[in-house]
């Protein structure tokens, strides 16, 4: 079993900071919008090194995006900069009509999503938004896993052409992945070959999941873990072929099990090979204040949680 080492924990904010800064440098299309929270995005060095290319809107999110949609008729690739709660749910119109509808090329830049917020509570604390953005026709929608995929996802999507919503998170957490990975969109990454159990996983759980399968390679259990960093498109492919192969899957995600990554799962495997399915997510609830270890404990969003599934699933086969 391959085993994955951390190499340093890392928030994701900071990759896509950094990779905006990256393609400040090498395209000169690439402009940069900020809802008031220049900092907490990491925003900071694209501002100082391209501030011709930089936009403070304020907190003004739907005029924000509205700015945005505008810049791309001229050639500009524009990203926005927000927590992700006001990034989609309070601007949900505004993207609807002058991005979605209008196919316009604007890359919306979520941080703080999920649980993992923390203190700030349940106000903050977006598990809807997965959802709101993958319903929306023409939307691409990626969800990393660490800072390195961050960063590369970063800079991936400024080559996409069409409308992306990028997620990601404020946490420090484990830092895995290749540094010098090739991102694809929509293309799932088998991280570790399994036969027993398929975990697919997304975002912060990833890492849960590995963890949770070296626990089980200890218990005689075999899991196949799969990075999902794109919800839409999915990657049916990756899926299919690993559930054939092990006759059931657990899903994991900080997100709602209505709406997020498990859903589009179900609905993949219902129309094309039915198989056992259990959800780690929240149950249909808000969050609450408290530190991203403890929330994602009482949530039951962490790798002892992933293992208690995939015992649940695997004599459901």
């Amino acid at each position: 079993m391959k085993k994955y080492t951390d190499t340093g924990k890392k928030d994701t904010r900071s990759g896509f900071g950094d990779g905006l800064t990256a393609l400040g440098k090498k395209n000169k299309n690439v402009v940069a919008l900020c809802a008031d929270l220049t900092g907490s995005l990491k925003m900071d060095e694209f501002k100082e090194n391209h501030p011709e290319r930089f936009f403070q809107i304020g907190i003004a999110e739907a005029n924000m995006i509205g700015i945005a949609a505008g810049m791309t008729i001229g050639g500009k690739i524009p990203f926005t900069g927000t927590f992700a709660n006001f990034s989609t749910g309070r601007v949900y119109d505004q993207i609807r009509q002058s991005v979605a509808y209008s196919g316009k090329n604007v890359k919306i830049c979520a941080s703080h999503a999920g649980i993992t917020l923390g203190e700030d509570g349940a106000t903050h604390q977006i598990l809807e938004d997965i959802g709101l953005m993958k319903m929306l026709p023409g939307m691409t929608v990626i969800n990393t896993c660490d800072y390195n995929q961050t960063k590369a996802a970063t800079i991936a999507i400024a080559d996409y052409e069409g409308p992306v919503y990028l997620r990601f998170g404020r946490p420090k957490v484990a830092n895995f992945t290749p540094a010098d990975q090739n991102f694809q969109i929509g293309k799932a990454v088998l991280l570790q070959e399994g036969t027993d159990v398929t975990i697919v996983a997304t975002g912060h759980l990833v890492w849960e999941a590995l963890q949770a399968a070296e626990t089980l390679n200890e218990n005689g259990i075999s899991a196949e873990v799969i990075n999902i960093h794109t919800i839409k498109p999915l990657d049916a492919e990756a899926i299919i072929n690993s559930v054939k192969k092990t006759g059931c899957v657990v899903t994991a995600e900080e997100h709602n099990f209505l709406g997020g990554l498990g859903e589009s799962v179900a609905r993949l495997l219902s129309t094309q090979h039915p198989a056992p399915q259990e959800f780690i997510a929240t149950q249909d609830t808000f969050g609450e204040s408290g530190t991203p270890e403890q929330l994602m404990d009482k949530y039951g969003l962490n790798a002892s949680a992933i293992v208690n599934a995939v015992k649940k699933v695997i004599v459901r086969k």
